[in-house]
């Protein structure tokens, strides 16, 4: 992928961003905001601001772009009015990349052109503050990968000490189809789900509100391209299809999820909620943070094997603010999606293989990130080696699974050579079952 002029790591903006904010003129991420007066509009994030491509689609900022990509001009303004991102990314990436190096123009210290326009800055420059951030897909389907060797293996431990992970796991991206329905975004308050579970020691099971609420630090992506029924999109090209990333929480009711599980897996402990935050980078954006990621042994088959930087290095941490904290909030983990074992690209790629066709929308997340260390798990139950050893917390607190009224964060970033590309923030209060 060539290197995109809105990377440049001199540049710079004419508004004010400190160095340790997500969203520097190097990033320009795509979301949509709303407001009462305004609705939904398509926009990027820059600092604390979001510049709303609606309103300068308006007055004219893409027209000379709109003529280099037909596409996009047959779309120009409606396109930047709507609830998703979908018709945007369906435009395709010459459409993507084109807004963004035409956004990071107009956001460069040195054109006058939006910076020295009173009324246009009012129209066109919202505080983040000010908008309600929406959900930026709507994914007609949701799937899931189990893509960290670490993760896979912890928790194989935990069910299958002799045998913790499976013979297929290091031949194929193992995943789950979700559900896209329940995937919400960033501040959606999170119901304790009901299900029957098999209380310890008890034969028959039990219907209540799970006693094993979980969270899972995860990314995703988001499919830019629509394929056929039956088209398979080979490994050098599965990046042609792949918009952009961002944060994935996978709230699981283990309880629930350990009793349903066999013979077909995650159903109910997993549908009920999961949550995204609401701006995604592009991969162009996070182009200079590739790195080559673990070996894989023994190789994959032919069909997933490519060359090359195919991984990226995105630090996360997991916070949690227990109910009725008045204090900061604590970190309970820190890791890396350098540990994934399978790239988003292998990822796609054995999605299609049996010709299964994406969807422009369609998100595809990770599978719980974590690392080789402690400090680097992306789930309690990890954490917890399965609720048997509770996480001291200050303040004489004991963390085993999640409460009610207990919020989880999850946050992300890139940083190298002084330059910092985030991913924002995602979270989700708990809230009790209902009835």
């Amino acid at each position: 992928m060539p290197a995109s002029p809105a990377n440049d790591p001199t540049l710079h903006s004419w508004i004010d961003i400190r160095p340790t904010e997500d969203f520097p003129i190097q990033n320009l991420p795509f979301g949509v905001i709303s407001t009462p007066e305004r609705g939904p509009r398509l926009a990027v994030a820059i600092g604390g601001y979001a510049l709303d491509l609606y309103a300068c689609a308006q007055r004219g900022y893409f027209d000379s772009i709109a003529e280099d990509v037909p596409a996009l001009g047959a779309a120009l303004p409606k396109v930047f009015r709507r609830r998703s991102l979908n018709a945007f990314l369906r435009l395709g990436r010459p459409a993507w990349r084109a807004v963004r190096e035409a956004a990071s123009a107009l956001l460069r210290h040195d054109n006058p052109t939006l910076r020295d326009d009173e009324e246009a800055v009012r129209d066109c420059l919202l505080r983040q503050r000010d908008v309600d951030l929406l959900r930026p897909v709507k994914p007609a389907n949701y799937t899931d990968f189990y893509s960290s060797l670490e993760h896979a293996t912890n928790v194989g431990k935990l069910f299958r000490p002799d045998n913790p992970l499976l013979p297929n796991w290091r031949h194929l991206p193992v995943a789950y189809h979700g559900r896209a329905s329940s995937i919400v975004v960033s501040g959606t308050a999170i119901r304790r789900p009901q299900g029957q579970y098999r209380p310890a020691g008890q034969e028959a099971p039990v219907f209540g509100p799970s006693q094993q609420l979980d969270f899972e630090l995860e990314t995703a992506f988001v499919v830019g391209k629509t394929t056929a029924l039956g088209e398979t999109v080979p490994i050098d090209q599965a990046e042609d299809h792949i918009f952009g990333l961002l944060l994935f929480n996978d709230w699981s009711a283990r309880d629930i999820q350990s009793w349903e599980y066999q013979p077909l897996g995650p159903f109910l402990g997993k549908s009920f909620a999961s949550s995204v935050s609401p701006w995604v980078v592009t991969l162009d954006a996070l182009e200079p943070f590739r790195v080559a990621g673990p070996g894989q042994e023994p190789l994959p088959l032919p069909y997933l094997q490519m060359p090359g930087e195919q991984h990226f290095d995105i630090q996360l941490e997991m916070l949690l603010l227990p109910a009725g904290s008045t204090v900061a909030p604590l970190v309970l983990s820190h890791t890396s999606t350098s540990y994934l074992y399978w790239s988003m690209a292998q990822q796609l790629t054995h999605h299609t293989s049996n010709g299964c066709p994406l969807v422009a929308g369609d998100l595809c997340a990770s599978g719980t990130i974590s690392g080789p260390t402690p400090g680097s798990l992306g789930c309690l139950l990890e954490l917890t080696l399965g609720g048997t050893q509770p996480l001291r917390l200050p303040n004489d607190l004991n963390l085993t699974y999640l409460q009610d009224g207990d919020t989880v964060i999850l946050r992300g970033y890139a940083e190298k050579n002084g330059l910092r590309i985030g991913l924002g923030e995602v979270s989700g209060t708990v809230l009790p079952a209902a009835g």
